[in-house]
């Protein structure tokens, strides 16, 4: 992890020095990349020259209390024990801004819910989901969008694509990708069974405007009138809905919750630069082998983490073996105790790895 931090102050400062550097104060373009790098590194870069100096400060004092002057040895004794305290906070929260890779501290991502087996229950159940983030979302104070919905007749969700922003909102959510499993007796099961069914959540950064760069020519644009509404029975009469294809990939968007083409073709872009990022960052973990692949919030989607047990009232997360009963109240959107969990394992895990400070 130090090699990690080093070389993320070493890119702090080399970006510190070009934020003088005429050329890039001359290119606005290329000064509002380094200036929005500059920004997202400077917590941890601040904390971690924070931690060097004490580092420094108690490799001082143990000199001092090897040396020939009792009196200064005994205040250096003292002093290192205060120094230790400091350094295992500063490290404690750079474990903590480091949870979540190098997104660890975006403010802004999409989440996809999908209804996965199951039929109409599975689509319901993905509204239920839906909901509990919301309602997440709005304890934290963080702002909550509908970028995309195919709603069914009986109100639940197909596909509901979410723009959620604020503070620390990925280093929270990250642990939300993956397979979800409800087990329940469905409002139309007349003889009282419990069903199971499924959804998947993704969770996606979204990135900057400035940091990924996507051309009109890599694209092609589709205009086109949709339905919308539970079972369409709204027709959008004219094409405002829009859709995006990617020409390398082969990847498709398309948003038609609004009225406006152009607020639409905004949303579309912004979920097309998502998923495009999404995908780039998933290749470079793989080509580095990433240590944080053993770690719960690795966004693995093929993965079944959590059951949410209805008749016992049970919300269980596979990953860290934790249960609650307590799921009236996590699906009234009180998730922390479950995250914080999450967020306890995965601290524990790297601090592991890191060994004694000393």
């Amino acid at each position: 992890m130090r090699d990690i931090l080093e070389e993320k102050l070493a890119r702090f400062e080399f970006l510190e020095k070009q934020m003088s550097d005429p050329d890039v104060l001359s290119n606005s373009s290329m000064m509002a990349n380094v200036a929005r790098e500059h920004g997202s590194l400077a917590r941890l870069a601040g904390r971690y020259r924070t931690f060097k100096n004490i580092v420094g400060e108690i490799e001082d004092a143990r000199e001092m209390i090897d040396g020939d002057d009792a009196e200064m040895a005994e205040l250096a004794e003292a002093d290192l024990i205060e120094l230790k305290a400091k350094r295992e906070k500063v490290w404690h929260d750079l474990l903590d801004m480091t949870i979540g890779g190098e997104d660890a501290n975006r403010d802004k991502i999409v989440l996809e819910i999908r209804g996965g087996t199951g039929g109409d229950e599975a689509a319901l159940f993905a509204r239920d989901l839906y909901e509990m983030y919301k309602r997440y979302a709005e304890s934290k104070g963080w702002k909550y969008e509908i970028m995309e919905s195919n709603p069914t007749e009986l109100g639940g969700f197909k596909e509901a694509i979410i723009s959620v922003a604020g503070e620390g909102v990925y280093r929270e959510m990250q642990y939300e990708s993956g397979g979800h499993r409800v087990q329940r007796v469905p409002e139309t099961e007349t003889k009282g069974r419990v069903h199971t069914s499924a959804a998947t959540v993704a969770v996606m950064p979204e990135p900057e405007e400035v940091e990924f760069e996507l051309n009109d020519a890599d694209f092609t644009v589709e205009r086109y009138a949709a339905s919308s509404g539970p079972g369409g029975q709204h027709v959008n009469k004219t094409a405002s809905a829009v859709r995006l294809i990617h020409q390398e990939t082969g990847i498709i968007v398309q948003c038609c919750e609004e009225r406006s083409q152009h607020k639409n073709f905004d949303r579309a872009l912004r979920l097309l630069k998502t998923k495009l990022y999404d995908a780039q960052r998933a290749r470079e973990a793989k080509e580095r082998a990433d240590h944080r692949k053993s770690l719960v919030g690795s966004g693995d989607r093929s993965q079944r983490i959590r059951t949410y047990n209805f008749p016992e009232n049970r919300i269980t997360d596979h990953r860290i073996n934790l249960t609650l009963y307590k799921l009236d109240q996590v699906m009234a959107g009180q998730l922390q105790p479950v995250i914080d969990a999450l967020i306890d394992h995965d601290r524990e895990e790297l601090r592991g790895s890191m060994g004694d400070l000393d």
